[in-house]
């Protein structure tokens, strides 16, 4: 199928969007409309899916890579070290996400002709513009923490005529001035949802990538806010790995903190638990993410496999607890090593336990409400939550 109006690769992804449901079909004039390759910059580092690396790419010196690239469906490394350098750094701080999250998120945003949304992270500009596009430039605000960041996608949006209001400022106070809205969108990860964007959005939705400290992956929800702002309330959608807000960033001190010695002064036990029941098949495994959601303050770190064997460790991240269960080809028990007040593998075990016993549950039977005074999460029905 040829999209009308689009040619060679993006035509290509633009059917494989629709064909995957990645993509609405409401959605596919504003696809066909609004290029992705426009917001680019010229260096870019896409994340080549077959060898699991960065490459950087310069338009430049291969402008059929560039090109090539930018209309896939791989996510692409726009800044590195919150733009320290201007090449490759050590963490990535802003990028173009794949098209099939950026689409997968507007379906769900169940945005109507009239909607106001407010965007948080404007990044490339991209989603902003296919926004735009859609409901007009006046119903589209982005927020923007990083002002060179926020001035290129100004550039961008401008070159393209879909510029509307771009603010610089950090994202979680949302913006009380050009309240209320219909729907608020993060493009970028939280591990608590602010109580300005219920503020913002009295009676509207609030769309973001949600997860918590156990790892880096999130989970993106959808909560719909109470007319007085006071509670948002919704199911998560399914796994998804964004860019944290800056203010919400992992606290993980680094391994050598917690264990400087190694395990040998360390309590010792054996488990039964397997590898494959702890971590499932890949790193979005739903065991994964309901464990998180019932060990607070916790960071798992899955190490490299070597020589047959794989350790997992678990930091405490309000002390210096931490747990380390090596699991070994062909053995039947797994040691563990726990030190500090809390029995971080205990805890580990009692929830995956927990989530076996309510029959392994999927991201969608999972929930989140939130409200000024914290988060709770819940299976099934909101009167059974905790804290998170």
């Amino acid at each position: 199928m040829t999209l009308i109006g689009v040619e060679g690769e993006r035509s290509e992804l633009g059917r494989s969007l629709l064909e995957r449901k990645q993509m609405s079909a409401d959605w596919l004039p504003a696809f066909a409309a609004v290029s992705r390759s426009a917001f680019l910059p010229d260096v870019i580092w896409p994340f080549d899916m077959g060898t699991g690396t960065t490459v950087a790419v310069d338009r430049r010196e291969e402008p059929d890579l560039w090109s090539s690239y930018a209309n896939a469906d791989v996510p692409i490394v726009t800044q590195w070290d919150d733009g320290a350098g201007e090449g490759s750094g050590s963490v990535p701080t802003s990028s173009a996400s794949m098209p099939s999250v950026v689409f997968r998120m507007l379906s769900a945003l169940e945005v109507e002709p009239t909607h106001r949304v407010l965007e948080i992270g404007t990044g490339t500009g991209w989603n902003a513009a296919l926004l735009a596009h859609r409901l007009g430039v006046a119903n589209v605000v982005s927020i923007e923490i990083d002002p060179k960041v926020a001035d290129a996608a100004r550039d961008r949006l401008a070159a393209q005529q879909l510029l509307g209001p771009v603010l610089t400022r950090d994202g979680t106070d949302g913006d009380e001035k050009g309240a209320p809205y219909d729907r608020i969108i993060a493009t970028a990860g939280v591990r608590q949802i602010p109580p300005a964007w219920l503020r913002d959005a009295p009676g509207g939705m609030i769309l973001a990538p949600w997860g918590t400290h156990f790892g880096n992956g999130d989970a993106l929800v959808r909560l719909r806010v109470s007319e007085d702002g006071g509670c948002a309330e919704g199911r998560f959608l399914g796994p998804v790995e964004f860019m944290k807000v800056r203010g919400q960033r992992s606290p993980f001190a680094g391994h050598d903190v917690y264990v400087p010695d190694g395990v040998a002064g360390a309590d010792r036990s054996t488990t039964t638990v397997t590898e494959e029941q702890l971590l499932g098949g890949d790193r979005f495994a739903a065991q994964r993410f309901a464990v998180g959601l019932l060990v607070r303050n916790c960071y798992q770190q899955v190490a490299d496999r070597r020589g047959g064997a794989r350790p997992v460790w678990f930091y405490g991240l309000t002390d210096r607890s931490w747990a380390c269960v090596m699991f070994q080809d062909g053995r039947m028990e797994a040691a563990v090593w726990q030190s500090g007040p809390r029995r971080l593998w205990d805890e580990v075990a009692t929830a995956l336990a927990w989530w076996r016993a309510a029959g392994e549950p999927g991201y969608e039977r999972l929930g989140l409400t939130v409200t000024a005074h914290g988060q709770r999460a819940w299976l099934d029905r909101p009167a059974a939550s905790w804290d998170v």
